[in-house]
């Protein structure tokens, strides 16, 4: 069954809105965002192993102290893991930094979207 004319011009200001939204959010969304500090993820997970075999030896040992401190040494390792990075830098105009060797292309294809948007191409 085909759409009314209001209808048809309702659903085209819905799209025309939700492809102006997706495009503010997108370009938005990863601003201020914090990098992954590696060297703490992986000094992190360094210290979470070795407090996981603190744990399985105090068990093995039947000791209460050594399992108490592999299960702290886990939890600081987890603790490290998890410490954020630093910011990502944000661009001069307010989007989210690009690879320098496919921003042309991704710049052209936003482009092309926007002109399909626009009923131009």
């Amino acid at each position: 069954m085909p759409l009314s004319e209001h209808e048809q011009r309702l659903l085209d200001e819905m799209e025309r809105n939700l492809y102006g939204h997706d495009a503010d959010v997108t370009s938005t969304s990863f601003v201020g965002m914090p990098r992954p500090n590696y060297r703490a993820i992986i000094l992190g997970v360094i210290i979470a192993l070795a407090g996981l075999g603190g744990l399985i030896a105090g068990v093995m040992l039947q000791n209460v102290f050594i399992g108490i401190a592999g299960f702290a040494a886990m939890f600081a390792g987890v603790l490290v893991a998890s410490r954020p990075g630093a910011p990502a830098p944000a661009s001069s105009t307010g989007t989210r930094p690009q690879k320098s060797s496919g921003s042309s292309f991704i710049k052209r294809m936003e482009q092309r979207w926007d002109e399909r948007d626009n009923g131009r191409l």
